[in-house]
């Protein structure tokens, strides 16, 4: 069994800057794919940035040039650091991690969440 828990989100103003880790519980754990979604009030959950085990990043439309994936697998965590982030990124951010390669990824765990609030 592994477990994901995510840190980092909090509640800032359009504009700012934050950066949410998830580490894995399993020291041997080494996913093909680890990525983040996010689910905002009434809206499904939707992929923002996923990551290969050898580093190829792959993000939404709606977070490039804003958002960096980075992994480390010795330490077994994905990290996303957000850049000037607007109230339309608010939502509970998730981490994930499952089989995959550059062209597909299906998350099989997943994290409890973090909450991100953008707002004046």
């Amino acid at each position: 069994q592994v477990q994901l828990v995510e840190s980092g989100g909090g509640l800032l103003q359009p504009g700012g800057s934050l950066r949410l880790s998830c580490v894995a519980s399993r020291s041997n754990f080494s996913p093909k794919v680890m990525g983040w979604y996010r689910q905002a009030p009434g809206k499904q959950r939707e992929l923002v940035a996923r990551i290969t085990n050898d580093g190829v990043p792959y993000y939404a439309d709606f977070v490039k040039g804003r958002f960096t994936i980075s992994r480390d697998n010795a330490k077994n965590t994905v990290s996303l650091q957000m850049n000037n982030l607007k109230p339309e990124d608010t939502a509970v951010y998730y981490c994930s991690a499952g089989p995959g390669d550059n062209s597909y990824y299906t998350p099989v765990y997943w994290g409890q969440g973090t909450h991100v609030t953008v707002s004046s």
